[in-house]
Order: C-alpha cells, then structure tokens, then sequence
C-alpha cells in the first residue's frame, strides 16, 4: 500500500487556508473587467449586453477620426511628460540629500516627499483647487501638471532612493578626490549608474499622471485630460463604443510602459 503524498497547505494554527481558491477568485475579479471590455471593444452594437451581435474594427476606425478624444490624448500626453520629468528631477534631488548628505530633518523631508501617497486624492485635489484660486492662479494643463507632479513624487522618490542606497558611496569619493565637484560627479558618475532606474521612475511618474482623474478633474480648464473627457462622455450611450476601443488603446499602452519600467528596474 502505497502513502498518499502529503501537500501542504498553509495556514494559522491548524486551520488551512485554501489559498489557491482565493488567489484564483482574486484573478477573476481584477481582470475579468478588462476581458469585458477588450471584447465590447469588437462589439458592432451599440448597447453593452450579450450575445454579442456582431465583430467590427469601426471603433478602432472612428478612434482616429475623433478630433475631441485625440485632443484630450494630446493633453495627457503633454502633462505626463511634464510632470514627469518634474516628478524625477525632484526624487533624485531627494534621494540623494537624504542618502549622501547628514542634516536635521532628513527624515521629515523624506516623510513629506512620501505624504502625497496616504492623503486621498479628492482632499489633493480640493486643496489645490484652493490654493490657485487663492493665488490667483486660472485653471489649466499647467495647474494639472503641478498638481500630478507632486502626486507622482512619491514613486519617483522611492523608486532611485531604492538604487540610489545600493550604489557605493566610495565611488563618489574617488571622483571627488579626483578633483570633480559634487554636481560633477553626480553628472558623471551618479547619474550613468542609476540610468535604467531614472527612465523606470520616469515611465512610472507618466503613468501615474496620465491615468489620474480626480486632481485633475479639481484642476483642469477648458482643455481636458483624457481621463476627464472619458468621465465626461460616458453618459452618451451613442458613443460608448468608441470610448471603449479607446481606453483598450490607453490600457495596451499603459501595460506596455509599465513593462518596461519594470524590465529598466530589474535589468540593474
């Protein structure tokens, strides 16, 4: 008589906890949503139910045809990379002053960079809102910008501090002892080092900014993001399906960065 094999099963104390069950549940939910509308995307009806009557491109078609949507595409695009770029530039700054540089404070600059993580993005976006209307400063892509700048410092911070606490500080040293300035040798030494990192944090910061909505829709003037002109077209049922084959787009793309983020950040 052969002994079954034993599989074991983790748990607390001895209860088992089938944990493939709830992992499997937790797949389904998570993408199931985005199967549903990768196939309504093809849907050649107008109304969102099944069976599906019909396969067709024309939405893809009519993507491209739609002045008002690749306006708004135009405009995430500009805010990602600007605030992006703003977004990296300043968690580098940070990083390096909180690993390279001994002050009071180190830790609360560090916590403040990363407070935009933990405060809802609704209260951010009320907060801005007054704040530029106090200053007197007009709805626009640029309030947009500064508003996803400071909600995408966080993830550029701790995306390079990550790397940035790898990277040996006796390399510096040498430079420095050499003769090179500091602002030489993070230029020359530093920054070539961290290169694959610096794009993923890049790419990360684009992401976050480009699919935000709620600061933005705070923020936004008379030109709006995509993710607001989606939020605003949704209730014509008539153009539904073209703002369905739209977001599959948005959401290939938004894969395909974040894939690459994360081959630069593994490739180190």
């Amino acid at each position: 008589m052969t002994a079954r094999p034993v599989t074991r099963r983790i748990g607390v104390g001895r209860t088992a906890v089938p944990l493939r069950g709830f992992y499997l549940g937790m797949l389904f939910l998570l993408y199931l949503p985005i199967g549903i509308l990768f196939v309504f995307s093809f849907n050649a009806g107008t109304t969102l139910r099944f069976p599906i009557e019909a396969l067709t491109l024309d939405w893809y078609a009519e993507v491209i045809g739609n002045g008002p949507m690749l306006a708004a595409a135009r405009n995430s695009l500009l805010v990602g990379a600007g605030s992006a770029t703003a977004a990296t530039i300043i968690g580098l700054l940070v990083s390096t002053a909180v690993l390279r540089f001994r002050f009071r404070g180190r830790g609360a600059l560090l916590a403040l960079a990363g407070l935009p993580l933990i405060v809802p993005f609704v209260v951010m976006g009320v907060a801005f809102f007054l704040l530029f209307v106090a200053v007197d400063l007009p709805r626009s892509l640029l309030s947009v910008a500064i508003g996803h700048t400071i909600i995408a410092t966080p993830y550029a911070t701790l995306i390079q501090l990550a790397r940035l606490s790898g990277l040996d500080p006796a390399l510096e040293d040498a430079a420095m002892d050499l003769g090179a300035t500091y602002p030489a040798t993070l230029r020359r030494v530093v920054l070539p080092l961290m290169g694959p990192t610096v794009v993923a944090a890049w790419l990360t910061s684009f992401i976050v900014s480009f699919d935000e909505i709620a600061v933005a829709i705070f923020l936004v003037g008379g030109d709006p993001t995509f993710p607001v002109f989606l939020y605003g077209q949704v209730r014509f049922a008539q153009r539904l399906p073209v703002l369905i084959a739209m977001a599959v787009l948005l959401m290939i793309g938004t894969v395909a960065l974040t894939l690459v983020a994360l081959r630069l950040r593994t490739k180190e």
